[in-house]
């Protein structure tokens, strides 16, 4: 289907465009009235995301509310240990928590490489669906978590300010670690390519705790992976967002994909220095800039643009949306990239 709008994937590529695309992470959620809406007519977030039509729908909430120039697919990182046979529930104001972990080599025995057509068939039907509703007006943008961030759950048992567990293994138990990703990583090159069978157009590989890990480790235990996946899927861009992970940047250029995605704490020049001129790189407002406002939103991310130039740049936050943010605060983010883009371009 020939896309209406195909900023993002000729950006993600290179090629000169009019203006810089824009969306959110997390842009579809907690920060619209009409995702509630959807949301407290369910049992809770999973009934949600294992409900194609409705994923579908608030996929597309954001493309009608907020005019960002891509979906991205409601769904959650965390379907994958599910999809694994590591099951997890979503606890309100607590977050994610896993009933069972893998920390020993029995727990392995219990987990399989997951089949996506099988296993996470939920997620293609609601991408198929978004698709055929999008009828091409953006892309739409499939995802996964990074394997090392996936472990870090799977091992912890839920979030953590240090994963501690799952930091420990890779000191105490490097074997069983390596196991683990090997699984997390066949399932997701599996999980990605079928996505991309489904209709997602561009991937996005997110690496959510890449930021706590020593750079020794993050070398050995999560940057060999995710090129792995990079590698693996070559028929649409691919996108590499590491929270934290500034020390790998110049490791990132030689990664198999189109785009990194940085954090608000990565310095923009100094991030282009090194990664290069042959990525294009996403972000990277802070989230907390959409509490101030709506002249102080407008001025920074024209400051933003400004400094990361015309091209070669998808413009989104430095992290998702926070759920307390304010949707027409949103809105102008948006509206001045697109504005001031189209000035400066036309």
């Amino acid at each position: 289907m020939q896309l209406k709008n195909d900023l993002l994937l000729r950006a993600a590529k290179g090629e000169v465009t009019e203006r810089t695309p824009v969306w959110l992470m997390r842009q579809a959620g907690r920060i619209l009235p009409e995702y509630r809406a959807v949301r407290e007519s369910l049992s809770g977030f999973k009934e949600l995301v294992e409900t194609p039509e409705l994923a579908a729908e608030v996929t597309i909430q954001p493309v009608d509310i907020l005019d960002v120039d891509a979906a991205i697919i409601f769904s959650d990182i965390l379907v994958v240990p599910e999809a694994m046979g590591c099951t997890y529930e979503m606890v309100e104001k607590r977050g994610p928590w896993f009933p069972k972990t893998v920390r020993t080599e029995e727990d392995l025995k219990n987990l399989r490489v997951a089949d996506p057509h099988e296993h996470l068939h939920y997620v293609l039907d609601a991408i198929k669906i978004t698709k055929k509703a999008l009828n091409g007006r953006v892309p739409l943008i499939g995802f996964a978590g990074a394997p090392w961030t996936i472990l870090a759950y799977m091992v912890e048992g839920s979030g953590s300010k240090t994963f501690s567990h799952a930091r420990g293994m890779l000191y105490t138990n490097p074997q069983l670690a390596h196991q683990l990703l090997r699984m997390i990583t066949d399932t997701t090159i599996a999980y990605l390519k079928a996505q991309v069978e489904a209709g997602a157009n561009l991937i996005q590989v997110f690496d959510s705790w890449a930021g706590i890990l020593s750079p020794a480790h993050y070398h050995e235990f999560s940057l060999p992976y995710i090129s792995e996946i990079c590698n693996a899927i070559r028929n649409v861009p691919v996108t590499v967002f590491a929270k934290g992970a500034f020390f790998a940047l110049e490791d990132f250029a030689n990664l198999n994909c189109e785009t990194i995605g940085l954090d608000w704490n990565m310095e923009i020049s100094k991030s282009r220095a090194q990664v290069g001129p042959n990525k294009t790189l996403q972000g990277n407002m802070d989230p907390c800039l959409l509490y101030s406002s709506f002249d102080t939103i407008q001025h920074e991310t024209i400051k933003m643009l400004k400094e990361f130039g015309p091209q070669r740049h998808i413009a989104n936050l430095g992290h998702g949306v926070y759920p307390d943010t304010d949707p027409e605060k949103v809105k102008c983010f948006v509206q001045t990239v697109k504005e001031y883009s189209f000035t400066v371009n036309s």
